[in-house]
């Protein structure tokens, strides 16, 4: 089953509205996007915690890299860049982090807060090759946007 963008959106619309706490923000977004979509092996985040660096956040999946800088892999690379990450092939990614074997492809996306500022990542890891495109790049980003920059 493939995510229902729209539907998926509108569902945690509702379920975030009036909440202003990141992390009870990133559980909830955590726990809807790793049940709506088989490509999802491992959801979760990143949060910025000291400069250049994230410890790990609210995930659904097995266990997660404690703490990542932002000088390593591909989600320390979404938190240096500001540019959400699209990697077909990890193996391919010089400098990826394997916190699972399973990891084939995985998309990672910056998240920012209503200032501007990147607060976390959010990592979402597929036991399948080549399982993220654009328009989940677009749709993920857009369902960031309206829950923590709004």
């Amino acid at each position: 089953m493939r995510a229902d963008y729209p539907a998926l959106a509108a569902a945690i619309a509702s379920l975030t509205e009036g909440e202003e706490d990141a992390v009870a923000l990133m559980a909830t977004v955590a726990c809807e996007l790793h049940h709506a979509d088989d490509r999802f092996d491992w959801t979760g985040f990143y949060r910025v915690v000291a400069p250049e660096l994230m410890k790990i956040g609210p995930y659904q999946g097995g266990h997660g890299c404690l703490q990542i800088p932002f000088s390593r892999g591909v989600c320390g690379a979404a938190a240096r860049t500001g540019q959400v990450q699209l990697v077909s092939d990890v193996d391919a990614f010089a400098g990826h982090i394997a916190c699972a074997s399973s990891t084939r492809s995985e998309i990672v996306l910056p998240v920012w807060d209503k200032a501007g500022k990147v607060i976390a990542v959010l990592d979402i890891d597929s036991n399948q090759p080549d399982a993220f495109n654009d328009e989940d790049a677009r749709e993920l980003a857009s369902i960031l946007d309206a829950t923590f920059s709004r």
